[in-house]
């Protein structure tokens, strides 16, 4: 249990300049290249160290994190970014170490292969499967592919087979091998329900009910205009005519056509609030005169004119309008 407590603890912030600076120097004889040595200051006791080689790791800690974001677009999601710098951070240092100017190599790119090479070991430490079972699946998928592209559709198992010439339950097993190395977050089943893990994209049938009739509303709200605006909304929305060619059926301009959709809208608006959601209709106070005397009697000609009956045979079971 303690090993488990030790492994599951959160890791330190990785510093890669900490690192470099802490670690110790080698000095051994016949080196190609003398190396400082760590030793202690009289003052202050923390150890020295090569303060150039510090400043070429500080100069191209970039390059990690430009390396990681280029990996991690290629990996699974569940891969740790962090895991991934780390990695990266401690591969830049022992470039730092092993850097020789004297062989004419740029630092950037000689780091660059070290760090590439640092993110597959981690990568390949932390996938569950082996090498060999994903040089199966990349045969498997490989072969796929090509059956696809031959026979115009998937292939089944034992065409698979006899393509890389193997047996069914070798196709089977490999098969097996890679779906055990999935990796999934306990975690992120902690906090959701069962209906947040299986969503479902239709509609269900409460929901198809609800618009059903809101849709009823809307067709019996538009019958339940005056004609002028009814005609405007008709022919603009419905038959999706031009606004010139209504303008001149009703011997208007093309910007009274505009004030007559605008005054329709607004009065469906409010008319369908006053029923379907009074709390929005409730912000609009009412006003005395003759026109809102006439909203009134449009606002209640909405609800006598129709039942629930009437309201659901303008769709389909499916929630899908009528054609007329």
């Amino acid at each position: 249990m303690y090993a488990v407590a030790q492994r599951n603890r959160a890791a330190p912030k990785f510093d890669p300049i900490y690192t470099f600076c802490a670690a110790p120097f080698s000095s051994a004889p016949g080196s190609p290249r003398p190396r400082p040595v760590r030793e202690e200051t009289p003052l202050s006791g923390a150890p020295s160290f090569d303060r150039r080689s510090a400043d070429i790791v500080r100069q191209n800690m970039p390059l990690v994190g430009h390396l990681v974001r280029e990996m991690l677009a290629r990996v699974p999601a569940h891969v740790n970014r962090d895991d991934l710098l780390s990695a990266g951070y401690a591969a830049l240092v022992a470039a730092a170490r092993g850097y020789d100017e004297e062989r004419g190599v740029p630092f950037a790119r000689f780091a660059a292969t070290r760090v590439r090479g640092a993110l597959l070991d981690e990568l390949r430490g932390l996938d569950w499967a082996s090498r060999s079972v994903r040089q199966r699946a990349r045969r498997s998928d490989s072969a796929r592919q090509e059956l696809t592209a031959e026979l115009g559709r998937m292939p089944n198992v034992r065409e698979v087979a006899e393509r890389l010439g193997c047996s069914v339950e070798d196709i089977a097993a490999a098969d097996d091998d890679v779906q055990r190395a999935v990796v999934f977050s306990l975690q992120g089943f902690a906090t959701v329900g069962a209906e947040d893990m299986v969503t479902e994209p239709s509609a269900g049938p409460e929901e198809i009910l609800i618009r059903r009739e809101r849709l009823g509303y809307l067709r019996h709200a538009i019958d339940a205009l005056p004609e002028r605006l009814r005609a405007v909304v008709t022919g603009y929305f419905f038959e999706e005519r031009p606004m010139a060619q209504i303008a001149t059926e009703l011997g208007v301009t093309e910007s009274r056509v505009s004030q007559l959709r605008s005054e329709a809208l607004v009065l469906l608006r409010d008319g369908l609030n006053t029923y379907l959601d009074p709390a929005l209709a409730a912000q609009s106070p009412a006003k005395d005169g003759c026109v809102a005397r006439r909203r009134a009697a449009y606002y209640e000609q909405i609800a006598i004119g129709s039942t629930l009956n009437s309201r659901l045979a303008v769709t389909r079971p499916d929630g899908l309008p009528i054609a007329a």
